[in-house]
């Protein structure tokens, strides 16, 4: 059963105010520490509790369903990232009462292990039935506490495989937005951390609260927790400087039927030496290489050109529409419409 499947299975309508408390530990990021106050805070309720789309999230009299509070390990001033610091009121006992508690990333929780005090409030507030919901490299801090342990995890590509690497018991998933394991979600960087907000108002409200708030926040009403998180290029960088030049006219020459015997031959070497060469440079096999910078121009004339999928699927060299979407499924875990409807101008 997929996890938007699931979805409806879990949500059951909450009665009460919904205790969110966000733990914001040193390095916080200002974006991640953000979106869920953005999103589930008191400013919600501008959303219409009268409404036409099953308004059921609001609760009698029009009250808004959240409540949302930011602690950290202790009370009193929390550095963040990038020059900013935060003043805390409350410390890891506020955890004791939390319904959900957010982890945004923070850099410290990359760098150094999140203090025993931390991952010991998050154990009792999981043993007691909170959800937790980490956003990026907060992903880290619930991974410490090993309730991670044999599931499925997801965190920002770029430190998805320092966390696969330093806990090899977690199944993690670099190419998806967010990954709902009930009582455990985990989301990879700060936009997503929307995509797993909504989600969160979607299992316990309905998808009609959902939509009001992604209204306001003039945000996506709705991405697959399954799509892919859209690393800049698929093609690796930086490379080498070895075949540097052949690299170069193999991105002009896209077009045309490429082989490994032509790629080769643009670099005065055998096909042999530069099948090794190439591999050790960069990562990827030449033609494993050329499949990715193809679907990255596919990419960027989905994006910016009304060509249709079998138009660009004959000018970046797939041929057809339909390898085009097998490749693009495989390598960005969305079709090509999806992409377009997402990202063009």
């Amino acid at each position: 059963m997929t996890d938007d499947s699931r979805t409806s299975l879990r949500r059951t309508p909450r009665l009460q105010t919904h205790r969110i408390l966000v733990l914001a530990l040193d390095g916080v990021s200002a974006i991640d520490l953000g979106v869920p106050v953005q999103v589930f805070g008191r400013g919600s309720n501008a959303v219409s509790p009268t409404a036409s789309v099953n308004p059921s999230g609001i609760l009698p009299g029009g009250t808004w369903p959240y409540s949302v509070d930011i602690c950290g390990d202790a009370p009193g001033l929390v550095t963040g990232a990038d020059g900013l610091s935060y003043c805390v009121d409350v410390g890891l006992d506020a955890l004791e009462s939390a319904d959900t508690i957010v982890i945004p990333g923070a850099t410290s929780v990359v760098d150094d292990e999140p203090s025993a005090a931390v991952v010991g409030a998050l154990l009792s507030a999981f043993e007691r039935g909170a959800r937790i919901a980490a956003i990026s490299t907060g992903t880290f801090v619930l991974a410490r506490t090993g309730l991670l342990a044999g599931r499925r995890a997801t965190t920002h590509w770029s430190t998805a495989k320092e966390l696969a690497r330093r806990y090899p018991s977690i199944e993690v998933d670099e190419n998806v937005l967010f990954i709902d394991e009930g009582a455990l979600l985990t989301s990879a960087g700060a936009a997503s951390a929307i995509d797993l907000c909504l989600h969160l108002i979607r299992r316990d409200h309905g998808v009609g609260l959902s939509n009001q708030v992604a209204r306001r926040l003039v945000a996506a009403a709705y991405r697959s927790a399954g799509q892919a998180q859209y690393v800049p290029r698929s093609v690796p960088d930086p490379l080498g400087e070895v075949f540097a030049d052949t690299r170069e006219w193999a991105l002009q020459h896209l077009g045309e039927s490429l082989t490994l015997t032509d790629l080769a031959a643009n670099a005065g070497v055998s096909v042999r030496t530069f099948s090794r060469r190439f591999v050790d440079d960069t990562g990827y096999t030449p033609m494993q290489w050329v499949l990715r910078a193809r679907v990255d121009l596919a990419r960027e004339l989905l994006e910016n050109s009304d060509l249709g999928i079998e138009q660009i699927a004959d000018q970046v060299g797939l041929g057809t529409g339909a390898n085009l979407r097998m490749h693009f499924q495989r390598i960005l875990s969305t079709s090509p419409n999806e992409y377009r409807h997402t990202f063009s101008g």
